[in-house]
């Protein structure tokens, strides 16, 4: 089973910094990447960020290079994502997601194998 619980969301006006959070549950998988997508008002969803099992390889879209940092705990079960200089185009939900390419170079260039409910992140200008 896969359980992927988001929160840190909320409003924000431009330039403000946000943390999103995700308590990871997974047990079909031995090792897993993590990782964030997001989805605005009447678009596709779109990568974020991955980081890999080991933490070693991150994955950034280049929308969010150089202001958005993701992270994990050394336990696995926690995936940050730690989003600054935040601008109105930043408005989305936001989904936490798990791949079983540990690498995490898959959930970059496709879709995840699994999404969570998802967290509401709005930047007013």
């Amino acid at each position: 089973q896969v359980q992927l619980v988001e929160s840190g969301g909320g409003l924000v006006q431009a330039g403000d910094s946000l943390r999103l959070s995700c308590a990871v549950s997974v047990s079909v998988y031995p090792v897993y990447a993590m990782g964030w997508f997001r989805q605005a008002p009447g678009k596709e969803r779109e990568f974020v960020s991955a980081i890999s099992w080991s933490g070693s390889s991150i994955y950034y879209a280049d929308s969010v290079k150089g202001r958005f940092t993701v992270s994990s705990d050394n336990a696995r079960k926690t995936v940050f994502l730690q989003m600054n200089a935040l601008k109105p185009e930043d408005t989305a939900v936001y989904y936490c997601a798990v791949d079983a390419d540990a690498g995490g170079k898959s959930m970059s260039v496709g879709a995840p194998d699994f999404v969570g409910q998802g967290t509401q992140v709005t930047v007013s200008v």
